[in-house]
C-alpha cells in the first residue's frame, strides 16, 4: 500500500531536494509568476512557499498596496500587493491569485500577492537583456524567452532592504 502524505509534506520534500546543489541543475531554478501584464521570475531559494490567497485583516492607516496581515498556520504574515507597490493597478480578485511567502532569511513573515503562478522556469532557456529601470531597483535582470516574451527577475534581497517596501505606514514617520 502506498504511503499517503499531505501536500505540505510533499512541498517540504520537493523544497529539500531543490536545495541540494547536486540536484538543482536537474530542475529549473526559477519560479515564474505574473503581475498584471508583466512576467516575473524569482530564485527558488528566495521563496518559502506559495499559498492560495488567505483572508487578510486590514491594518488602518497603511499604504493602499499593503493588503494587511494574514494568519498562515498560526503565524501572522504581512502581505503586499506587488502590482500596487509598483504603482500599477491593484490586483483584482480571481481564483488564480497567489501569495508568495518570502524566505525568512531575507524578510521575516512577509509575502507578496501575485496575479498567477507560471511554474518553474529554466534560466538557461532565456536570453539576458539590459535591465534599466532605476525606479524599480528590485529588478535584478531582464530576459527574453524563446518566443520573445519579456521576463523580469525579482531581487528579493534588494526588495527586503528598501525603505519604500518596508515602510507600510501611510504617514511619514521620519518627520517629527
Amino acid at each position: 500500500m502506498a504511503r499517503k502524505s499531505s501536500l505540505r509534506e510533499f512541498q517540504r520534500s520537493v523544497a529539500e531536494r531543490l536545495r541540494d546543489p547536486s540536484r538543482l541543475r536537474a530542475f529549473a531554478s526559477k519560479l515564474g509568476f505574473q503581475v498584471g501584464d508583466e512576467s516575473w521570475i524569482v530564485n527558488l531559494a528566495d521563496v518559502a512557499e506559495v499559498i492560495p490567497v488567505p483572508a487578510f485583516v486590514p491594518v488602518p492607516q497603511t499604504r493602499p498596496w499593503f493588503c494587511g496581515v494574514a494568519n498562515v498556520r498560526g503565524k501572522l504574515f504581512s502581505v503586499v500587493d506587488f502590482a500596487g507597490f509598483q504603482g500599477r493597478a491593484p490586483l483584482s480578485t480571481g481564483a488564480e491569485r497567489r501569495v508568495i511567502l518570502l524566505n525568512e532569511r531575507l524578510l521575516e513573515a512577509s509575502g507578496i500577492l501575485v496575479g498567477r503562478m507560471m511554474g518553474l522556469r529554466n534560466p538557461e532557456s532565456f536570453t539576458q537583456e539590459q535591465a534599466t529601470d532605476p525606479a524599480r531597483p528590485w529588478i535584478k535582470a531582464q530576459y527574453r524567452d524563446d518566443v520573445g516574451g519579456l521576463w523580469r527577475e525579482l531581487d528579493v534581497g534588494t526588495l527586503a532592504k528598501l525603505p519604500q517596501f518596508l515602510q507600510v505606514s501611510a504617514f511619514d514617520v521620519t518627520k517629527s
